[in-house]
């Protein structure tokens, strides 16, 4: 440990104005009920190296804005009733103060997974903890340097959620007025269904034991190199972050070959933000979960895995995430069995998965709260063997993978 974290102390920041009457009740859409009970991590490191931020006044600054952010993103102030919806009851999200006793230079330069869970708020954000459903920790180097931990429940918004919500409660720490109202509504585009008959379990999957994060780095030009191998497929001139999933999605494969049954199909599960693929368009800060899957598989006959065969099956599986695709799934009953196959395919153990998720797009390196643009975002670990989050570098031009795997093969 590079660094000793202290937790000082806690509190629940709660919306700056109550939320009205005829906001109480948010009625989780289908989307959300069959989100796993996870939390989303993401951490945001600042310096500070002219050593002009008040500590007290950053931290008083910090709550003030979330106060005011909580008034306008109120569901993350309240509390699950079952499945179904959220009591709106400005309970409030959970504030950690914290005091590391360590420089960040030492955090960041080599990272390790161990050493960042403690920047998170981890008792708060557990699976097994559906109470708290926002929880942040604010952590205050001994050099100056700040460390802001955030975790939200993935049952009431995706990736791009949690990161709209960050970037309004940064823009209200700056003074900006220009912050759009997000919409909420998304029950109407995808109603609920009464699951309690039904066999999906969104806690599908989740492991909270033996697994292992490992982060790998692909400037551009490792970027480049890995498009550029698969220049002979089917797919032209292929995205960085399909080249990097076939590429990625072939190693974990030769890894699975050493360790386990080759008879198994392999596929890769690729998460899909859908709110530009519907018609109409949703817009970004459309606030919930608005993502499906795709899925590429491979049969277990393949003797030479090709890093162009795999971004053919990719790329298929992508496209097929359309407008006329996503009117189909906003029957309720259709988007449930898609679910469902996918989880029955899982609990056979006939298959081998590989999960993809994309965050590269997202603007992470924007949020600034008065101090300075974040020298370097980061995730955590998710509680899912053969899980893939790709984040982009603050440059631009590369994207980073935290990989999680079973410890006995991560190191493979």
């Amino acid at each position: 440990m590079v660094a000793k974290v202290e937790i000082i102390s806690k509190e629940m920041i709660k919306p700056s104005s109550p939320t009205t009457s005829t906001l109480r009740t948010h009625k989780l859409s289908l989307v959300d009920q069959i989100s796993p009970p996870v939390f989303i991590p993401l951490i945001f490191f600042y310096q500070d190296e002219l050593g002009n931020i008040n500590r007290s006044r950053k931290l008083q600054l910090l709550k003030k804005s979330l106060s005011d952010a909580l008034m306008r993103f109120y569901p993350l102030a309240g509390r699950f009733n079952d499945n179904n919806f959220i009591d709106c009851n400005d309970a409030g999200a959970e504030f950690i103060e914290a005091q590391v006793h360590g420089y960040l230079s030492q955090v960041i330069e080599t990272p390790k997974m161990e050493d960042l869970r403690e920047f998170l708020p981890r008792e708060a954000c557990v699976v097994e903890n559906n109470d708290v459903l926002l929880a942040v920790q604010v952590n205050l180097f001994d050099c100056g340097g700040i460390a802001i931990g955030i975790c939200m429940s993935h049952k009431v918004g995706d990736g791009s959620s949690i990161v709209t919500f960050i970037n309004a409660w940064s823009a209200i720490a700056r003074g900006d007025t220009g912050i759009v109202q997000p919409n909420f509504n998304l029950s109407s585009i995808f109603p609920p269904l009464d699951l309690s008959n039904s066999s999906f379990k969104p806690s599908i999957g989740i492991k909270n034991d033996k697994l292992m994060t490992r982060r790998f780095v692909f400037d551009k030009e490792k970027l480049d190199a890995i498009k550029k191998s698969a220049s002979g497929s089917q797919v032209k001139d292929p995205t960085r972050v399909e080249a990097l999933s076939a590429f990625v999605w072939k190693h974990l494969m030769e890894v699975s070959k050493l360790n386990r049954d080759s008879t198994k199909m392999f596929a890769a599960v690729h998460a899909v933000n859908i709110r530009s693929r519907m018609n109409p368009t949703l817009p970004d800060h459309s606030f919930g979960n608005l993502w499906t899957t795709a899925l590429a598989f491979l049969s277990p006959e393949s003797e030479e895995i090709e890093i162009g065969d795999l971004l053919h099956h990719l790329r298929c599986a992508i496209r097929n995430i359309n407008s006329d695709y996503i009117e189909i799934l906003q029957n309720g009953q259709e988007f449930l069995k898609h679910m469902s196959k996918l989880a029955e395919l899982f609990s056979k153990e006939e298959v081998e998965f590989y999960n993809f998720s994309s965050w590269c797009r997202f603007p992470v390196y924007e949020v600034d709260f008065g101090w300075g643009k974040p020298v370097w975002v980061c995730t955590a670990t998710f509680p899912y063997e053969n899980t893939v989050i790709f984040v982009g570098t603050k440059c631009g031009e590369g994207i980073e993978a935290w990989v999680n795997m079973l410890d006995d093969e991560i190191s493979t």
